[in-house]
């Protein structure tokens, strides 16, 4: 092997002298050459993002998949530069477990049928929680590893460089400072004064142009700011429609439990059974085939809804609420709403608390409390 020597010998003594250097800063036996405040600062603010971009990574990760397991194998494919396998959410494995105990115990059941439903919103929850964390992770934790890895990187390998031609500088001062002292006492020649000013003059050449690219990169820290402001918005949003989504899957399958334990429980019929689950939110009109309603069901809820219309009874606590969500009307008792729009809502004695009767202009039937916000 083609050892070069003399550099070894050469790099050897630099790394030397400075560490003699340092040691004597921090003994307080040697002077040491101050950073600009300027750069001082802005020091400080990098390692302060640094620190804080650091910290909010590992926490989101934890909150995105708790499972240390789970990390560990992302990091391993991260750093083998291949895709990691699709992985089945817990609501979903917790969804495909409820279809097949619904096969076994029969889909046509009262359990059964309510085991579909369960199921199908679980599924329908684990897809919204995969592509929530799809998009964190592509919007909002790869920039913060980016900067991690990247920039942050280019900054320490600037400022180490920038220390190392600090200590260099100063060494030169000190040199010259004691061929000052020694040509006073006529031990020293002119051109060892001579010499140590040059090199003191080209140590502060390098150690101002290495402070000046130093500088740059470290101003640069304000548009990682920005940046990481734009991904902090986009990991809020995903995350409000995240759990916008999961908010209205579940009041879908609290209303279907509802009207499945109002089926059961109803009168005059003999052989009531849970309705098929099918969601408001994924229809566009009346209930499909799919979706079969007993029709003593049907028929039971009309002459409720005309014989309370007809009697007139006492209305409570008329109020103006507003539609949350789109709602498509099931069957004649009920009435069909529009996100955003305006209605009149009140109740009636005896009524399932979990309903109002609401008007629109002159429309009239149940609408679910649960897609309304009351007004004062």
């Amino acid at each position: 092997m083609d050892f070069n020597v003399k550099k070894l010998a050469s790099d050897a003594g630099v790394f030397f002298t400075r560490a003699v250097q340092f040691t004597e800063e921090k003994l307080g036996q040697a002077e040491k050459t101050e950073l600009d405040p300027h750069l001082e600062n802005l020091i400080t603010r990098a390692d302060c993002t640094k620190n804080w971009t650091e910290k909010i990574l590992k926490q989101t990760e934890v909150l995105l998949q708790p499972n240390p397991s789970a990390r560990i194998e992302e990091f391993i494919y991260d750093k083998l530069d291949k895709k990691l396998p699709s992985r089945t959410t817990n609501a979903e494995l917790l969804g495909q477990y409820m279809l097949e105990a619904a096969i076994e115990f029969g889909p046509e059941t009262p359990y059964g049928k309510t085991l579909i439903t369960v199921g199908e919103y679980q599924k329908r929850l684990g897809g919204a929680e995969r592509e929530f964390l799809h998009t964190s992770a592509a919007t909002f934790l790869s920039p913060l590893r980016n900067f991690l890895e990247g920039d942050w990187r280019t900054i320490s390998k600037e400022r180490r460089l920038l220390e190392n031609r600090r200590l260099d500088l100063d060494i030169c001062k000190a040199r010259l400072k004691k061929a000052k002292q020694a040509e006073a006492k006529a031990a020293l020649l002119s051109e060892e004064v001579d010499k140590a000013e040059h090199e003191l003059r080209v140590a502060q050449t390098e150690f101002d142009r290495q402070a000046e690219v130093t500088r740059l990169l470290l101003e640069g820290i304000s548009s990682t700011h920005l940046n990481h402001l734009r991904c902090l918005q986009d990991f809020a949003e995903a995350q409000a429609t995240y759990y916008a989504q999961c908010h209205h899957y579940m009041q879908d399958l609290q209303r279907e439990l509802n009207r499945c334990a109002n089926a059961v429980s109803a009168p005059h019929s003999s052989a009531s059974v849970c309705p098929n689950p099918v969601s408001p939110a994924f229809l566009s009109g009346p209930a499909s085939s799919g979706a079969t309603v007993p029709s003593s069901s049907s028929s039971s809820q009309k002459p409720v809804t005309l014989a309370m219309e007809q009697s007139q009874l006492p209305i409570t606590g008329a109020r103006k609420a507003r539609v949350l969500y789109d709602y498509d009307a099931h069957d004649t008792s009920e009435l069909s709403l529009l996100a955003d729009e305006l209605i009149t809502v009140y109740t009636v004695p005896g009524m399932d608390p979990d309903w109002l009767i609401g008007e629109r202009g002159n429309e009239k039937g149940k609408v679910p409390v649960t897609y309304l916000e009351l007004l004062s």
